[in-house]
């Protein structure tokens, strides 16, 4: 019998599980199917640690504040693991006037998410040409804290020190049932004192699983990427986003990204697939993939795939699948001297897996439910890795003020420290 059985090894699953482990007196252990931590979205990310100037706090304020919190706790354990960590600044460009007002809300933003004032400024489109001349825009944000990271390598470095401090990871094992505080899996049971949900791209699926969030569906979006190669990789040293053309879709208009390995790729795009793992194929006839789509996908996501708007969308992000150079004309609005041949491979494809409300409208916060003797966090999207120290710390006190972490505290010497 485990006092806590954590579903999920990815970054917020593993984080969860250190938190515990070095807090408590209590026998944890972390259920993963694949043979590691972050073999997904944990990995398959941008990298960037992001500066939370662009979120709402209205509605994401817990996320912001996770994010600000968190960026420390990676900087110092990239240092001490020996994890890549480029600082590179980001440019969140406007492409016109409506566009810069976008920009001016966002300062509004930064500022009540508590983000620092030295960190982050706006830029006309002479200053953002003498700091890179290659980029066209009407205005920018800078935020010059913002780095890369390799979130996979920093994940397993945290695995390592949970299970230093007692976590035991069970890979290669699939939740198919929870009841009653047993989890049945392919290849026998576990039975836990309390219950965590931590396992992203399938926490609604594990969440029905006992009952909850009946009303909700998911649909996953896969991003596909391309590598610069050398040295047109050198046309912009700092990561570029631009403001986001559909705010309530969760499709993101290109990216220029600066990674810590030091290569650099463009995209996304967001091709709707059918679940949280198909990172090759089911991209060809738009008609015929959607109808494939529509047999897989249930309840308010059925409902989503007949908005027409929506398909107006979905349409023109299939191209950019279908089309290098669909993709490079969209990257080329900002940056004018970009060519489809300067991409001769593919770069990181990783799947977004945004909860659909019974309302069919797209889910914008993270939703926590308490189940019996069960906790489930849902919808933990970007920039869910880069907050996850913090969030998952938060996370573990909500555990213990509601009485559902019946453990004797004993703190130990471990990378990460939080005040109460």
């Amino acid at each position: 019998m485990y006092d806590v059985a954590v579903v999920g090894g990815g970054v917020l699953g593993t984080c969860v599980s250190y938190w515990i482990s070095s807090q408590y007196d209590a026998n944890v252990c972390v259920i993963e199917k694949e043979p590691d931590v972050a073999v997904h979205a944990s990995s398959r990310n941008t990298g960037v640690v992001h500066s939370p100037f662009y979120l709402n706090p209205d509605t994401k304020g817990a996320l912001a504040g996770a994010a600000l919190e968190s960026y420390p706790m990676w900087e110092g354990l990239a240092r001490d693991a020996g994890v890549p960590w480029k600082k590179t600044g980001v440019l969140e460009l406007a492409l016109d006037e409506s566009q810069h007002q976008t920009l001016q809300k966002y300062m509004k933003w930064a500022r009540k998410n508590g983000v620092n004032p030295g960190d982050i400024e706006i830029l006309d489109q002479r200053q953002v040409m003498r700091m890179e001349p290659n980029i066209r825009c009407h205005s920018a944000i800078h935020s010059s804290s913002e780095a890369s990271a390799d979130f996979g390598a920093l994940t397993r470095a945290i695995k390592s020190e949970s299970e230093r401090l007692g976590t035991r990871f069970m890979f290669g094992s699939r939740v198919s049932g929870i009841r009653n505080g047993t989890i049945s899996l392919d290849d026998g049971k576990v039975e836990a004192r309390l219950i965590v949900n931590c396992a992203g791209g399938n926490s609604l699926d594990v969440a029905q699983m006992t009952s909850l969030a009946s009303g909700y569906s998911d649909l996953h979006f896969r991003g596909e990427y391309w590598t610069a190669d050398s040295p047109h990789d050198l046309l912009a040293g700092t990561t570029v986003y631009t403001v986001a053309e559909f705010a309530g879709y969760p499709f993101l208009d290109p990216h220029w990204i600066k990674r810590a390995d030091g290569t650099t790729e463009v995209g996304p795009n967001a091709v709707p697939v059918p679940g949280p793992e198909t990172y090759e194929g089911y991209v060809g006839d738009v008609a015929e993939s959607l109808s494939k789509l529509k047999d897989v996908v249930t309840g308010s996501a059925k409902r989503l795939l007949a908005n027409p708007e929506f398909l107006s969308l979905v349409s023109k992000e299939w191209l950019s699948s279908l089309s290098k150079g669909a993709m490079i004309r969209r990257v080329q609005r900002f940056l004018p001297d970009v060519r489809p041949e300067f991409f001769t491979r593919r770069g990181t494809a990783g799947i977004r897996s945004p909860v659909i409300t019974p309302e069919g409208r797209f889910l914008e916060d993270v939703m926590e439910l308490e189940g019996d003797g069960s906790f489930h966090v849902i919808n933990y999207n970007s920039p869910g890795a880069t907050g996850a120290p913090a969030y998952s710390a938060h996370l573990v006190r909500t555990l213990r003020d509601r009485g559902l972490l019946e453990c004797r505290e004993s703190r130990r010497d471990s990378v990460w420290r939080l005040e109460d």
